[in-house]
């Protein structure tokens, strides 16, 4: 693995990481709109991910053209989890925060996020929401961002965020094994020990297309979000709370062995998965479609 060394000995405010796996596609956009924020101090860590197509042109010449950009390269495909947190080892802001090779800053993201971090010095994360975006770059609509206190339900600290350089040394980076959901599973992990605050500004682009990781392992982020989910659900959670995340859980998934979800939630509350009965009969349906079918 290669390091690019800054020129500059100074240490920026912000240290934004950018995994690239082949994503040449986007990816010269995706730089130029961090390159481009009003909030200047910052270092941008490119981590290649072993790529093979163009990416690697796309990004010495951004290394070339801007002494805030670092490149790291690593010399066989690591997946996001590793790449993620081969760049924030390397890090040197206090602030941390990532993006993805398909997505985009507004000009303005950093500078939201750095003064709400400032305004608010007992938090550790800001989130804002952002808006979701097809392959052409036509917006498809904004996502608002949810309560903390909801994010056993789901995912909705969202995609633009900005955290304290020690929660990343407190958690210590991305969980490996969780490709797909490292990044939920990093924020149910900080929910236990770190404050949040939101952000209701849309700041970043969120791009949705069929050859997102997200799209392609559809399936297996489901299986993994269910077993995070479940390990951090509290003892002292209310049985009504525990069977509405449970079937929750499998209701947004066609697998089989998600019955065994439907099962729990039964146990902890039978009255709860009764009144879902008219939903949870379609969901049955095409499970059993589906079998058939396969």
């Amino acid at each position: 693995m290669g390091t690019k060394a800054l020129d500059s000995t100074a240490r920026p405010r912000v240290s934004m990481v950018m995994p690239v796996h082949n994503g040449a596609r986007w990816l010269a956009d995706a730089i130029e709109s961090v390159l481009v924020q009003d909030f200047t101090d910052f270092e941008l860590i490119l981590v290649d991910d072993a790529s093979s197509d163009a990416s690697p042109l796309i990004m010495a010449d951004a290394v070339q053209r801007d002494p805030r950009v670092r490149l790291l390269r690593l010399d066989t495909n690591a997946g996001l989890p590793a790449a993620l947190n081969h760049g924030f080892a390397a890090a040197r802001g206090e602030l941390h925060s990532w993006t993805s090779d398909d997505n985009l800053l507004r000009p303005q993201m950093l500078t939201r996020l750095v003064a709400t971090l400032d305004a608010h010095t007992g938090a550790d994360i800001a989130h804002a929401d952002f808006t979701l975006i097809d392959d052409a770059g036509v917006e498809l609509g904004r996502s608002r961002i949810g309560p903390i206190e909801r994010l056993l339900y789901g995912n909705n600290v969202g995609a633009c965020f900005l955290y304290r350089a020690r929660v990343t040394e407190a958690l210590g980076g991305y969980d490996t094994d969780l490709f797909g959901v490292e990044d939920y599973d990093f924020w149910l992990r900080a929910a236990r020990r770190f404050t949040f605050v939101a952000l209701h500004e849309d700041l970043y682009l969120y791009r949705k297309h069929g050859g997102s990781l997200t799209s392609r392992r559809a399936e297996r982020i489901h299986a993994l979000t269910a077993e995070i989910v479940e390990r951090a659900l509290p003892e002292t959670l209310p049985a009504r709370s525990r069977s509405e995340i449970l079937l929750g859980l499998a209701l947004r998934s066609q697998l089989q062995w998600r019955l065994d979800l439907v099962r729990r939630a039964f146990q902890a509350d039978p009255g709860h998965v009764i009144a879902q009965l008219p939903a949870l009969t379609r969901w049955l349906l095409v499970v059993a479609r589906n079998r058939i079918a396969g």
